[in-house]
């Protein structure tokens, strides 16, 4: 008898709450705290702690010029024969002739930088496509500093803004070079993509 009222009284809840249906998109709570802080600090410097504590490494660059010759020096210093670019704006200096899966290094651009997460984020509209940033065994990106937001929300706003009505087929977030801890919980890098990660970053305010 009491498990017959009990159950009575379950259905009866869900008979209230099909007849009053909580409206969706669920309301906003009026006072929901941020789950994240806010930004304390320059975006630039956030992104370069987060980016480098993820085992990427960052170059800052304070214009086009020093850009290149940072480059050439990285190239120059590990002694890499083969790189390989798409991407338009740094072509011919690169080539995109080379094939990309013996290439020693890849080069390509960003849609944008998140800060708070250290990630780059591309997509496949970008002339460097769905494989550069995976197949090369080393990845450098070049971003400039008017491409940072802080959070992966904004990000995500900016490239819906960008390309209204046609979206990305992909969109990658990529932090840092490729990792895992699957055997036997030892983080092993350059598993499923690049050994290394670099991001050049170019001061686009000056």
């Amino acid at each position: 008898m009491g498990n017959s009222s009990a159950r009575e009284n379950i259905l009866n809840k869900i008979k209230q709450a099909l007849v009053n249906p909580v409206p969706l998109p669920f309301p906003p709570g009026a006072d929901e705290p941020n789950v994240y802080p806010p930004a304390t600090d320059e975006l630039d410097i956030i992104f370069a702690g987060e980016f480098t504590r993820l085992q990427g490494k960052f170059v800052f660059c304070i214009d086009e010029n020093d850009l290149q010759n940072q480059l050439q020096q990285l190239i120059t210093a590990k002694e890499w024969m083969k790189i390989y670019c798409n991407e338009d704006k740094w072509n011919p200096q690169f080539s995109n002739t080379i094939n990309l899966e013996s290439c020693d290094a890849s080069i390509t651009g960003c849609e944008y930088l998140v800060a708070r997460t250290g990630t780059i984020v591309m997509s496949a509209a970008q002339k460097s496509g769905r494989t550069v940033s995976v197949y090369s065994p080393i990845h450098i990106c070049i971003a400039y500093t008017n491409q940072i937001v802080y959070e992966i929300k904004d990000a995500l706003q900016l490239i819906k803004d960008k390309y209204t009505g046609n979206i990305p087929s992909l969109i990658t977030f990529a932090s840092g070079p490729s990792r895992t801890a699957d055997i036997e919980k030892t983080l092993v890098t350059g598993v499923h993509g690049p050994k290394e990660v670099y991001l050049f970053l170019v001061d686009s305010e000056r």
